[in-house]
């Protein structure tokens, strides 16, 4: 029978875990998370700066999602090895910013919301397809043999 304690020291999980230690301490991987930390946090509180609070289904669907996105870059800048699953989820919701505009009911869609959501959902849509290539084997060498 198999313990939690014995999955611990799996070889495969160990050398897993090591990989993703590595990815996380890159240069770009701490790029693309504080960016991705940056944009969400903007994200959040983009309607008040630019200027559309007064629009209330962006402006909650601008705070949660920026919210959401500053959540997952604090968890990939902290424990890379256990969010790794996860890191297609920013690119996802860069996604879901870009169209939020048009698809979100309401009069929404101004010429301030749509520049706004358009940048800076391409932005986290970039940085999470980065993230996510983070955790992907460079090679088939790398992958099992």
């Amino acid at each position: 029978m198999t313990h939690p304690a014995d999955i611990e020291r799996h070889p495969d999980l160990v050398s897993m875990r090591a990989r993703y230690e590595i990815a996380a301490e890159s240069p770009i991987a701490q790029l693309a998370e504080g960016l991705t930390l940056l944009s969400g946090i903007y994200l959040a509180i983009s309607p008040w700066i630019v200027g559309f609070a007064n629009r209330g289904t962006i402006t909650m669907n601008n705070l949660i999602t920026g919210l959401a996105v500053a959540a997952l870059a604090l968890g990939f800048s902290s424990a890379f090895g256990r969010t790794h699953g996860i890191a297609w989820v920013p690119a996802v919701l860069g996604a879901w910013t870009i169209i939020a505009p048009w698809v979100i009911s309401g009069n929404v869609a101004t010429t301030r919301t749509i520049w706004n959501n358009v940048l800076v959902g391409a932005l986290i849509l970039i940085l999470g397809l980065v993230t996510t290539s983070l955790g992907m084997p460079r090679g088939m060498g790398e992958r099992r043999k």
